[in-house]
């Protein structure tokens, strides 16, 4: 098994090419326009295959924007501003440290993409640097190029002829990481992708989901390089590359009982409508309601070929080329409502040997057509073994056809940037500027502010990092308590349902401020997040002025004292050793307004105070 992916990090910076901010918005889009894209020829008079293939599908696209964050170089109306220096300066850092060679001069080309995702119809990407390495598990895994590009816009919706995108993501800058094919197993390739992952957090990246995705190429012996997009979760990456191996395994031995059986398939598309005039097949049945036909294509020598087999690859193709939602074939059937009688109709009609199969399809007579083509195609290329192709991750572990894999034809100069010299003052200011690694910043972590190595791990791996060193600049709380908040007290209350999503980052920079000042107690600070991301509109200050206000020595003194009372003979009995379980009923009578260590001196105080007056 080979095995080897890409990686795709959105940058935290501005736009690419442009000075628009990397907002995803959820608000209402203040302009739409639609367009059609279709393919152009290479330089060489060749027109990409996986062009042409979603240029058949016959679409229109219509895009949403924002007047006040998006511009008209989203909308390609305008060319390209020179690329964003900040994002070459990244991604020229994450070629150093993976040992690679930067590249004298960045240049730009155009990668043809017409699914819509792009307004122009291709996609700008640049290598900045070659040769690079990493190793994993004592194994050197080649990286030979490190890119930065444009990412594309997002999908909102699709039905129909029709899919809608949004242009907030268009033009995020990203860096792509390309590996060769040395990674050898499932595992290695889960840790590869999680090595690399923690290199690109050492820089200023987005965090979150779908800001980072592994794009992951198989190959068997045999078999063909096949490329798995989208792969979010990197714990599926072992059970999703397993997978696929075991497809072409499928696929290569259904070539060998091909190759046995030598049948000779040709095309003819057969109405057999009229056998279905009175199905009890819900879907078919419907269907024809709708006045449309049945359309039926045999397939000399694949009896018993299709279940689970070629069944889900030849539904895959008629699905994306024709748009169907589904396909029947005799390896299932009888079954959703078809009789043995329909089939051995069908069969008679179209002169079905023994080991002949059927394909159904139940649509428009112009669109069962196209799908029984796609069909018959992928059929053709089942003799050839295991096709070349472009496959999405589904978020089960299995994948499902996109399209097949792009060729060189995909690829042509652009036109409008300038080349980008790379000088040395360049690569020093990069080299001088390089971030301490994951390790190191665990270490450091440990040492500078005392956390726990499970909770220094967290946080190194967390979206927080940046955040939580501003914090420790600018306010006096204790790095713990900090660090709690990120990662416990936002977490959890994320999972309760709380919207803490609506806290902006410098109200968190308050709260935790108020909270080292003494103005809150650090118990208060769940209190506070919770009121504050059900009330964003409010200020920090008129959430804690009256209700987290923290207690003074006055307020805190009288409810220990009062305790201590309730609880006399408690207290006369252990001692200072009632210290801890008096903890508990303070500080629940404080109602998170006091701070624990203040309300321990002041327990202890009390304590002895009142056994001296015994």
């Amino acid at each position: 098994m080979k095995i080897g992916f890409e990686i795709h990090q959105q940058l935290a910076t501005k736009k690419l090419f442009c000075d628009c901010p990397s907002e995803l918005r959820e608000d209402e889009p203040d302009i739409e326009f639609v367009r059609g894209l279709r393919p152009t020829q290479s330089e060489l008079g060749e027109i990409d295959r996986a062009a042409l293939q979603e240029f058949l599908k016959g679409k229109t696209y219509r895009y949403q924007a924002y007047s006040d964050t998006t511009c008209i170089v989203e909308h390609d109306d305008e060319p390209p501003h020179l690329p964003n220096s900040d994002a070459l300066e990244i991604a020229l850092g994450v070629a150093m440290k993976l040992g690679a060679q930067p590249v004298e001069e960045v240049h730009f080309m155009r990668k043809l993409v017409i699914d819509g995702s792009n307004t122009s119809g291709f996609q700008r990407t640049a290598v900045v640097a070659f040769d690079g390495q990493m190793e994993i598990d004592g194994t050197t895994i080649g990286v030979p190029t490190i890119c930065f590009e444009e990412e594309a816009a997002r999908k909102i919706s699709e039905g129909g002829k029709e899919t809608v995108y949004r242009l907030d993501r268009l033009g995020i800058p990203l860096v792509e990481i390309t590996t060769t094919p040395d990674i050898k197993t499932p595992k290695q390739a889960r840790d590869a992708a999680l090595k690399m992952g923690r290199l690109l957090r050492e820089f200023n990246v987005k965090r979150g989901i779908g800001t980072i995705r592994q794009d992951i190429n198989v190959s068997v012996e045999d078999g063909a390089r096949i490329e798995i997009k989208g792969v979010q979760d990197l714990n599926q990456i072992p059970d999703m590359i397993e997978a696929e191996a075991e497809r072409q395994r499928m696929l290569i031995g259904v070539k060998r009982e091909l190759k046995k059986r030598n049948p000779k398939i040709e095309f003819e598309a057969v109405d057999v409508t009229d056998i279905f005039k009175k199905t009890d097949s819900k879907v078919i049945a419907g269907q024809v309601k709708k006045g449309k036909e049945v359309m039926a294509l045999k397939l000399e020598g694949f009896d018993g070929l299709l279940l689970k087999k070629l069944g889900p690859e030849f539904a895959g193709y008629a699905r994306v080329q024709a748009g169907v939602r589904g396909i029947f074939h005799t390896d299932e059937l009888p079954a959703y409502g078809i009789t043995e009688k329909e089939v051995a109709e069908v069969k008679k009609l179209l002169k079905l040997a023994k080991d002949d199969a059927f394909v159904l399809v139940a649509e428009k007579v112009e669109t069962a057509k196209k799908a029984l083509v796609a069909v018959f195609d992928r059929a053709k290329e089942a003799f050839k073994g295991v096709p070349e192709e472009t496959r999405m991750a589904n978020p089960d572990g299995t994948t499902r056809y996109m399209r097949p894999l792009p060729g060189a034809a995909r690829m042509y100069p652009e036109t409008d940037i300038p080349p980008i010299v790379i000088s040395d003052e360049l690569l020093e200011k990069v080299r001088a500027n390089l971030p301490e690694s994951y390790e190191d910043r665990i270490a450091r972590y440990v040492k500078e502010y005392k956390l726990s190595v499970e909770m220094a791990t967290q946080m190194a791996n967390s979206m927080w990092p940046a955040f939580f060193e501003g914090a420790l600049s600018e306010t006096r709380a204790a790095p713990t308590v900090i660090a709690n908040t990120l990662l416990g007290t936002l977490t959890e209350q994320r999972r309760e349902g709380i919207p803490v999503e609506n806290i902006a980052q410098d109200k968190l920079l308050e709260i935790l401020s108020a909270a080292g000042n003494g103005k809150i107690s650090k118990e208060a600070i769940p209190d506070v997040i919770r009121e504050l991301a059900k009330n964003p509109q409010k200020t920090v200050e008129e959430i804690t002025e009256k209700k987290f206000e923290a207690f003074g020595e006055k307020e805190n003194t009288e409810i220990v004292q009062k305790i201590i009372i309730e609880r006399g003979d408690f207290v006369k009995d252990k001692g200072l050793a009632s210290i801890g379980p008096l903890m508990g009923p303070v500080m629940g009578e404080t109602k998170g307004r006091a701070d624990g260590k203040i309300v321990n001196d002041i327990l202890k105080r009390e304590i002895e105070r009142f056994i001296n007056d015994v």
